[in-house]
């Protein structure tokens, strides 16, 4: 080896240049690539796996249980951090690599960088074909990781060792650009990894990446200065690109200087605490009444680090007014354009703290800020009726066990869901008290995220009470990462809901004619039909035999203690309640377009089709 190569194998390589990357961003430092995560069979096992071991001193490794759910631990360490920090993923080939494409699509979804390494066929076709390898007929150079391709926003299939100088400096590139990041694909052929070559010194340097804060362009702010002076009613919607530019205190401070009101998108949730005079809480269909009778009726709505997924928009259906106009400050010029808006591309905090300063002295008017903090008031009383206990000693409610836990956490608490019913009700009740506590996975609304993303949150924020909160049918899809928070000692809670059956997609059903066919835990009768007897399954004796403390509460009061006791816990713990299923949550606000059987026999479809016109008779385009 001379003095300015090293001679190592493809993995050792890869492994020893990820530990020398970094992001910063306002002068602040982090490991880019902060640990690696896998499992490891054959197409990974001899290449990474090894490497891994090598230089087991410089890159951390996480043992998982289920390929999809490490990718979801992954992201819930990104999001934690603000997507300055990453994590990768190491997999065999074959089902160990398609078993990553649910994570990956959620990653890129919400914008959340994840390194996936997924083994590969052999480069050479020396032993072609191998175990588990998917044969094309006309393609040789296929393999199942092309699945990954659509949902990467950065793909190479690395076969040569020199290939990786480009590809490893172009994957650093997109995860760490805050326009562009996601999960990023390096697909390693099994005997690349192990192949020797010497690689140049400084290959291995340290690498600082920029995460960039773009100021807004001049004639852009200009115009959005004019536009926010015109409106009457305006309305600023908040989303995830709030939280991930570190945006809170300029959102707040603009808030403040312009009176003008704050709704926020399931990832925007928090951007504001619950308590300022300017938080209306969440938007769109599963939104507060006073942000979406502002919606209907706002002339100028200012979008700030959102996408405008149809849960916003009420599937077009929300910003009513016949005047109304967009303005949308957004790092992406993909996301800033939608509804035909005035632009602000840029970083949200540069772009907000822009916007008040050039607006200073401008404020809505006094009616307009008694009006919605009136509205602001009588939504408070229902999250305190939906909270509230009649009878201590009775079986909670889903919106109680809600409640009963806010009134346990503390300021700086997670709490994590990502699907079921719990999102809509959490986004329209739950009361945010820091930046980082509402942590709804919402983009791809996966269930089984929940628990893995809980690791990855404590993995970046040691010390911090995290919550993951499940339903059954959630906690049956992926509850195999709680042997992982047991090895790793991790003390986060799981609250387990059981309510025998998928209810939020049972409410779906009956309301569009399904009948809430196939969607409850019951048996099966010999003619087919489902009895209403429950399943006799015990998913709190679950948690306890993969290792989980578990507490059982039947009543409000024993599930106050139950949580209580688990936060003060340094164990994971699980604490296991039935609820009762009568609905306590308050309707949706705004419509949602899921399309309904045009014609049908049934009396339930018939007239879910007649309630699914009448809904989508108020959608627009907005142009």
């Amino acid at each position: 080896m001379s003095a300015r190569t090293r001679r190592l194998t493809t993995a050792q390589a890869l492994v020893r240049f990820l530990s020398a990357q970094y992001t910063e961003r306002d002068g602040v430092r982090r490991r880019l690539i902060a640990g690696t995560w896998g499992i490891f069979g054959h197409g990974n096992v001899a290449g990474i796996g090894q490497a891994l071991v090598e230089y087991a001193d410089v890159m951390p490794y996480h043992q998982g249980r289920n390929e999809q759910s490490m990718v979801h631990a992954a992201v819930g360490h990104a999001r934690q951090l603000n997507r300055l920090s990453a994590q990768a993923v190491t997999t065999s080939i074959g089902p160990g690599a398609t078993n990553l494409v649910t994570g990956a699509a959620l990653a890129t979804i919400n914008r959340l960088p994840v390194l996936l390494l997924p083994g590969d066929y052999f480069a050479s076709h020396a032993a072609d074909p191998l175990l588990q390898q998917l044969e094309h007929p006309v393609e040789a150079d296929v393999s199942v990781n092309d699945t990954l391709r659509p949902v990467s926003r950065y793909f190479d299939r690395i076969t040569r060792p020199e290939a990786l100088i480009p590809s490893a400096l172009r994957a650093m590139r997109v995860l760490a650009d805050p326009a562009e990041t996601g999960a990023v694909t390096l697909a390693l052929p099994q005997d690349v990894q192990a192949e020797a070559y010497d690689w140049p010194e400084e290959f291995f340097a340290e690498r600082v990446w920029c995460v960039r804060r773009p100021a807004p362009d001049p004639v852009e702010l200009a115009a959005a200065v004019e536009a926010v002076r015109a409106a009457r009613r305006p309305l600023v919607v908040a989303g995830g690109g709030v939280h991930h530019s570190e945006a809170e205190g300029a959102l707040r401070a603009f808030a403040e200087a312009t009176g003008i009101p704050v709704a926020s998108t399931q990832a925007g949730k928090g951007s504001l605490r619950h308590d300022h005079p300017a938080d209306l809480g969440g938007i769109g269909h599963t939104g507060t009444a006073v942000s979406d009778d502002l919606a209907r009726t706002a002339d100028l709505v200012i979008g700030v680090g959102t996408r405008y997924t149809d849960f916003t928009t009420a599937s077009g259906t929300l910003f009513q007014n016949p005047d109304v106009r967009f303005l949308n400050v957004n790092i992406t010029g993909f996301d800033a354009h939608k509804l035909a808006a005035r632009t602000l591309v840029c970083d949200a905090r540069a772009g907000l703290e822009k916007l008040t300063e050039a607006l200073a002295g401008h404020r809505v008017t006094e009616a307009y800020e008694a009006e919605y903090r009136a509205g602001k008031e009588r939504w408070d009383e229902v999250v305190e009726a939906a909270y509230r206990a009649a009878d201590d000693s009775a079986v909670p409610t889903q919106t109680q066990v809600l409640g009963a836990l806010d009134a346990v956490v503390g300021d700086d608490d997670v709490v994590i869901n990502a699907a079921g019913s719990l999102p809509g009700d959490l986004h329209k009740l739950w009361r945010a008290r820091s930046p980082r506590q509402y942590h709804l996975e919402y983009g791809y609304s996966c269930m089984g995220y929940e628990i893995p993303a809980a690791i990855g949150v404590q993995q970046a924020a040691p010390g911090t009470p995290v919550w993951a909160l499940v339903g059954d049918g959630t906690y049956l899809m992926m509850p195999t990462e709680i042997v992982t928070a047991v090895q790793e000692g991790l003390p986060l809670t799981v609250v387990l809901l059981q309510n025998h059956g998928y209810a939020s997609i049972g409410g779906l059903s009956e309301e569009t004619g399904g009948e809430r066919f196939g969607t409850a835990y019951r048996f099966r009768a010999a003619d087919g039909t489902f009895t209403g007897a429950p399943l006799p399954v015990d998913l709190a004796a679950n948690a306890a035999s993969l290792g989980m403390d578990v507490l059982r509460a039947k009543t409000v009061r024993e599930l106050r203690e139950a949580l209580a006791a688990a936060r003060a816990s340094d164990r994971p713990t699980c604490v296991y309640v039935e609820t009762d299923p009568a609905p306590t949550a308050p309707p949706a606000e705004a419509w949602w377009d899921v399309p309904v059987a045009e014609t049908a026999s049934r009396p339930a479809a018939v007239e879910a089709r007649e309630r699914y016109d009448r809904g989508a008779a108020g959608r627009r385009h907005h142009l």
